[in-house]
């Protein structure tokens, strides 16, 4: 089993032209603003904390790093993987010059990071085929790289009853849905995640 035992914040930066190279893989996560991607990534560090979540959507305006130390029981290693926080898209309330620079930066973030091993897009289990995280799957197959990889990963999924549930895989049979709340498909998620930034397996 593998476990995160560590995890702490390092730094923000509003761009990549801001954000140092730290020499290890990198996993990014984004999503649509409220989809609980602060709720996951604490429930992936075991930390309640680490991620600060915002009531308003847009808040989070940085690109937000965290070095989580992870173990692997069955052989006793341990590893750092940098989980990288990005801001929620789809925001209201906000101008749209900032949104073009927020747009901007990110592109050129997500675009030019060659420490970024995987892409973890976060979509709300109860509206799974939304219009703009379609356009985010194709945007980021637009350029992946053959050495990254891009994870979905389906929130809030305790609200769904049986036959949405499977509604919803048969729409994505490899996501994988999860639950901070009931913690779910959190162990599930954290392996594939691990698994996929360290190339250990490149089919799920």
């Amino acid at each position: 089993m593998i476990r995160a035992v560590s995890a702490k914040f390092i730094t923000s930066a509003p761009s990549i032209k801001e954000a140092p190279e730290f020499g290890i893989s990198e996993v990014v996560f984004l999503g649509r603003s409220n989809v609980g991607k602060s709720s996951l990534i604490n429930a992936l560090t075991n930390h309640n904390s680490l991620a600060k979540s915002s009531s308003t959507p847009g808040k989070t305006q940085l690109i937000n790093f965290f070095e989580v130390g992870f173990k692997n029981d069955e052989n006793d290693e341990k590893f750092n993987i940098l989980f990288v926080d990005l801001p929620g898209f789809g925001y209201a309330k906000v101008a749209k010059s900032m949104h073009h620079e927020w747009k901007r930066n990110l592109d050129e973030f997500l675009k030019a990071r060659t420490s970024i091993k995987l892409f973890v897009h976060l979509i709300d289990a109860r509206h799974f085929n939304l219009n703009i995280d379609a356009d985010v799957s194709q945007y980021l197959k637009s350029f992946v790289r053959a050495d990254q990889m891009i994870i979905n990963l389906y929130t809030k999924a305790d609200k769904l009853n049986q036959s949405e549930r499977s509604a919803l895989l048969k729409f994505d049979p490899n996501g994988v849905l999860v639950s901070t709340l009931n913690k779910k498909g959190i162990d599930k998620a954290l392996e594939r995640i691990v698994s996929a930034t360290l190339g250990l397996s490149n089919t799920f």
